[in-house]
């Protein structure tokens, strides 16, 4: 695990290029704290920044082949690393190290450009080939690891974040209007997008081929298309649990301590329970929760996860939040480096902070939602189905008076309130407009209003670009590959980086295992979801591992309770971001529509929590990477202003 940057170009390296990289390297430091390397050669340079996770002693990268023609940096670990050392050994390879990522050298060697097919795991990876003038980069198949580039003359700079690429002096800081729509439409800049104007990142399973300054993309995975209907239940129940063990397993490999998030969900006490049964020593486990009112007791989740952690005896640490946040999401927004909506950033910062005391890596239920059908907005064919056979007239009255509902987050009415709202609102579009509508942050003519300055509001952005690539029919199957180019890549598992690599801490994501995506995505729907018992299967699966209420208890995010505290606590703060001191200082958006949406979210009659948290998440980024604050200095400005108002 690290953080990895380099440059190419055509003809003799320049001067500057080895302190260029050093202060990209220096940016990122938090990534890699135990050590850092760098070569040199020919039209690249590259370099990475090391957390020490496997082979604690050999493991210093870059890391070369037998005859120094070859180097590599890898942000990540390749899980099946001794099993693809094994076979290439067989075929003469010689090793020098017990480090994963040397294996990515010596298949590279051995297979060329689909040297990436042989590799199991999460990473983000850079390999120069000195002979033919040419540096490969990669990202995994499901965008665990990030990686940015940026392009100009046949010149290319990489790096695992924006702010080493900052570093290089051809690339500069500007907004991005096509990413900033994207993020007020649906939470998050879809790949290859991002906030900063000219800067990319890869798509999950994509490499990037640099050859004497020409450049190639390609992706090198997909997920299945169809799925398989000849299975019983019983069989797929037997696959997936096969698939679950071998994938903890795997995971738990690492010559430092290990341990995992819990929340009290299925996903991460499932992992969890499974690491129990591996393990000599008892589980470190984490959890977050919320005291204080009626809404913070409603996020709560401590008893469900202390449950787990009793039933399963693990020393187990918790720790309450509370809104109390001006300060810290500059240094948030900081890393996260871009305004994404998820108010996870705040929940998985503060307990990877809390984990990072005692351990080195982290599991974490990331995925399982997406996988096995764990979502609320995942009902909606099924309800949007029902919906189109009442009658036309019925709807004609329901569909006025639906607008009427009030919507929220802070109970499980205003929860099941808004969520009606938006099955009626979709129920008569076609699966993709529906799915959109479930997920989306604002209505588009909504937000055609509220932008100024010639944006295009249309819906032709990188989420549209997500439905269009679907060919499945299975109707969980085309949402989880949706989920899987856009929120679960570019949010979920972009703050679980980011957040955790703040505090050098390496979170691993185990239900996201190459073979039990493969395996999740080939069950057919109506096992996954049956009726509106969501993850049917999985429960199946992991009954002996979990108690029956925790099997069955209600879906709750792992985000904050931040909906509320905009409209009592974090009032001031939102005002003074949005408002003439904040926002309405930079022309993007028209005050009297921005003022009414917030006077909606107080009244509870729309629930914009994440379009405002985004607002207000791009206003500190932009004082931070446009205005050239530093991060303390906005939260401390922010602090004092909350301090008096």
């Amino acid at each position: 695990m690290c953080g990895i940057a380099g440059i190419a170009r055509l003809g003799a390296e320049p001067p500057d290029d080895r302190r260029t990289l050093e202060a990209m390297l220096e940016r990122i430091r938090h990534r890699g704290p135990d050590d850092e390397g760098i070569h040199q050669s020919g039209d690249a340079s590259i370099g990475m920044r090391r957390l020490a996770i496997i082979d604690l002693a050999g493991g210093h990268q870059p890391i070369c082949n037998e005859d120094r023609t070859v180097w590599v940096v890898n942000n990540g670990e390749i899980y099946n690393f001794k099993r693809l050392r094994s076979q290439l050994e067989r075929s003469g390879h010689a090793f020098a190290t017990r480090s994963d990522t040397e294996v990515i050298v010596h298949a590279y060697e051995e297979w060329g450009q689909r040297f990436v097919e042989h590799l199991e795991g999460m990473f983000a990876l850079a390999v120069w080939d000195s002979r033919r003038r040419t540096l490969l980069l990669a990202r995994d198949r499901l965008g665990i690891k990030p990686l940015y580039y940026q392009l100009s003359n046949g010149r290319l700079a990489f790096a695992s974040e924006v702010k080493a690429l900052l570093q290089v002096p051809w690339v500069g800081v500007a907004l991005d209007d096509d990413a900033l729509r994207d993020h007020l439409s649906v939470g998050c800049a879809v790949a290859p997008s991002t906030i900063f104007r000219g800067v990319s990142k890869l798509r999950p399973a994509e490499m990037l081929v640099w050859r004497s300054g020409t450049v190639g993309q390609h992706r090198y995975w997909h997920l299945p298309d169809a799925v398989d209907a000849r299975l019983t239940e019983s069989a797929w129940v037997e696959r997936l649990r096969a698939d679950l063990d071998r994938a903890i397993d795997d995971h738990l490999i690492a010559d430092v301590p290990v341990g995992a998030f819990l929340s009290g969900g299925i996903d991460s006490s499932t992992i969890v329970g499974l690491m129990a049964r591996r393990l000599d020593q008892p589980v470190n486990t984490y959890a977050i929760g919320y005291t204080g009112s009626k809404v913070a007791d409603y996020y709560n989740e401590l008893p469900y996860a202390l449950q787990v952690a009793q039933r399963y005896s693990t020393n187990h640490r918790e720790i309450l939040v509370q809104p109390n946040v001006a300060q810290l999401l500059p240094k948030l927004i900081w890393h996260l480096e871009e305004p994404i909506s998820d108010t996870a950033i705040i929940t998985t910062y503060l307990v990877s902070e809390l984990a990072s005391h005692s351990v080195k890596v982290i599991m974490s239920g990331v995925g399982g939602d997406e996988l096995f059908g764990g979502y609320t907005r995942y009902l909606g064919a099924s309800y949007g189905a029902s919906y189109r056979r009442i009658p036309a007239w019925v709807r004609r009255v329901l569909e006025p008076l639906s607008e009427l509902l009030p919507s929220g987050r802070g109970s499980r009415f205003l929860d099941l309130s808004r969520y009606a709202k938006q099955f009626v609102r979709s129920g008569r579009l076609d699966w993709g407009g529906q799915y959109r509508t479930l997920v989306q942050l604002i209505r588009p003519q909504v937000l055609a209003r509220m932008i100024d300055g010639g944006i295009d509001c249309s819906t032709h952005d990188g989420f549209q670009r997500a439905l269009a690539e679907v060919s499945t029919d299975d109707p969980l199957l085309r949402l989880f590959t949706v989920d899987a180019n856009a929120q679960l890549s570019e949010a979920l598992l972009l703050l679980s980086d980011k957040m955790t690599m703040a505090v050098s801490l390496e979170c691993r994501v185990p239900l996201l295992d190459q073979k039990l995506v493969e395996t999740a995505a080939s069950i057919p729907a109506s096992m996954k979801v049956r009726g509106t018992n969501l993850k049917y299967l999985f429960k199946q699966a992991v009954s002996d591992v979990l108690p029956a209420d925790i099997r069955n208890r209600k879906k709750r995010g792992f985000g904050a309770p931040l909906g509320s505290w905009l409209q009592r606590e974090l009032r001031p703060l939102r005002a003074e971001l949005l408002g003439p001191r904040g926002l309405g200082l930079r022309g993007l958006f028209n005050a009297e529509v921005l003022g009414r949406i917030c006077t909606e979210h107080d009244q509870s009659r729309e629930d914009y929590t994440d379009l405002l948290m985004t607002l207000m998440n791009l206003e500190i980024w932009c004082r931070i990477f446009v205005d050239g604050a530093t991060p303390a200095d906005v939260g401390g400005d922010l602090a004092e202003r909350m301090a008096v108002a």
